[in-house]
């Protein structure tokens, strides 16, 4: 903590492309969302300004390259905490809970999922949701290098669906009028602060300023500000500290 304070900005990987969470808004050219503030106010915990961040952006098959590495102090890029991303990095404790739906055209008869047998569902390498997906038999994955190619192959009708987190799908939904949002959650995706697994002091400083967010009214300011469209602010994630099943 103390090198990053005399270093003078925090390095952080995030998305560019993934609206509501993390993405460049093109009148002002800045980065903003969900994963951004609450960047931000980690830099301000840190450094009483919460304008100290230096941008790596990146791509979800990047997430844990970079932080192994050495390049960013910390990923928040709609991350889910799994056993395997463990075993190579730490995380903080869970600051968003996420579920898995899917995205189909507005004149779609499909209610979810299970409704898409036989068709092209696109998914982000080295995601969570495209090893999901290919759990379901009779579906086609079809990986792409980010959600926003996902998006073009579906606008293009090169795939019938995208499937993600449905953060991510809100945003995509708001940016295609003929796009809809379908089907209950089919996973829990708790999202986390990805950090370089021998920073243990990070990781607990990270966790007080996440708890004083949730505590104070910030993390459901933040929610109503870029998520509000999913519905009122539920209750934050309780802290579970530490490897959980």
């Amino acid at each position: 903590m103390a090198e990053i304070r005399d270093r003078g900005s925090l390095v952080v990987g995030v998305s560019a492309d993934t609206l509501l969470m993390g993405a460049r808004n093109p009148l002002s050219g800045q980065i903003e969302g969900f994963d951004i503030d609450v960047l931000h106010e980690i830099s301000r915990a840190i450094f009483g300004d919460p304008d100290r961040l230096q941008f790596r952006v990146i791509t979800s098959g990047q997430r844990l390259e970079v932080l192994e590495n050495g390049e960013v102090d910390l990923v928040a890029r709609a991350f889910t905490i799994t056993c395997d991303r463990w075993e190579s990095i730490a995380f903080s404790a869970e600051y968003y809970h996420a579920g898995q739906k899917v995205l189909v055209t507005r004149d779609s008869t499909a209610n979810g999922i299970a409704d898409l047998e036989g068709q092209r569902v696109c998914a982000p390498e080295g995601t969570t949701t495209l090893t999901r997906l290919e759990q379901f038999a009779g579906i086609e994955p079809v990986p792409a290098t980010t959600h926003t190619q996902c998006l073009v192959l579906f606008q293009q009708g090169k795939v019938d669906a995208i499937t993600g987190d449905d953060t991510i799908l809100a945003g995509f939904a708001a940016q295609d009028p003929y796009a809809k949002v379908v089907g209950e959650a089919i996973s829990d995706e708790p999202y986390g602060i990805g950090v370089p697994a021998q920073d243990v002091d990070m990781v607990r400083f990270v966790n007080g300023v996440l708890e004083q967010m949730k505590s104070d009214g910030r993390w459901a300011a933040i929610y109503d500000e870029w998520l509000g469209g999913l519905g009122p602010a539920p209750t934050p994630p309780a802290a579970v500290y530490g490897r959980t099943p």
